[in-house]
Parts: C-alpha cells; sequence; structure tokens
C-alpha cells in the first residue's frame, strides 16, 4: 500500500523559507511522477508543482515560479519543495501527491501545515 508522510511545515515570516520533504513508502518510487499540492483555508486544492520520475521534466504553478524548488532523491524515497521568499498568500496544507506532475491527482495523506505570517 502506498503512503505518503509530509514534514517540514511550520510558521514562518514574509520573506522567508521552507523545506517540506515527503517520505514515500509502498511502491516504486523511482517510477512514479509526483506533484506538491496545497490547499488553502476555505479553499481547493491546488497544484503547485510537479517533477517527472527522472527528474527530466519539471513545471511550477505560475504563482510559485522563480520562488520554490521541486527536486526528488529517488535513493531515499523522498520528495522536496523548497520554498524562498513565502508570502502570505503561500499559507496553506501542503500535500505531496504521487502519479501525476500538473494536476492535483489524489491526496490521501495528512500533509504539513504551512503559515506565513508576520
Amino acid at each position: 500500500e502506498a503512503h505518503l508522510v509530509e514534514s517540514g511545515g511550520g510558521l514562518v515570516q514574509p520573506g522567508g523559507s521552507l523545506r517540506l520533504s515527503c517520505a514515500a513508502s509502498g511502491f516504486i518510487f523511482e517510477n512514479v511522477d509526483m506533484a506538491w499540492v496545497r490547499q488553502a483555508p476555505g479553499k481547493g486544492l491546488e497544484w503547485v508543482s510537479g517533477i517527472s520520475w527522472s527528474s527530466t521534466f519539471i513545471y511550477y504553478a505560475d504563482s510559485v515560479k522563480g520562488r520554490f524548488t521541486i527536486s526528488r532523491d529517488n535513493a531515499k524515497n523522498t520528495l522536496y519543495l523548497q520554498m524562498d521568499n513565502l508570502r502570505p498568500e503561500d499559507t496553506a496544507m501542503y500535500y505531496c501527491t504521487k502519479g501525476t506532475i500538473r494536476t492535483v491527482g489524489t491526496v490521501g495523506s495528512q500533509g504539513t501545515q504551512v503559515t506565513v505570517s508576520s
């Protein structure tokens, strides 16, 4: 059974940085495209970024382009999201999803909360 566990969220001031991690198990991580999605309070799920299984293809939502960097370490079965120059509008619960690059996919994990506030 596939299992994804996000971590690394927290409270940060505007302009600050956070690095999210997503630990994967129960499937062959190195063969699977992955994505980060988020859900702000009172809003629907929003696709943030996606990466192909080989890291050859990487995509970002316009709202985070130039500020966020997605990466993966297939040897460690882990997906990352480096978030720099954070803004209050980045406040959301962040989830990783499998099997997709440019869509939300299916969220089945607990997520990690990111709050950007002064």
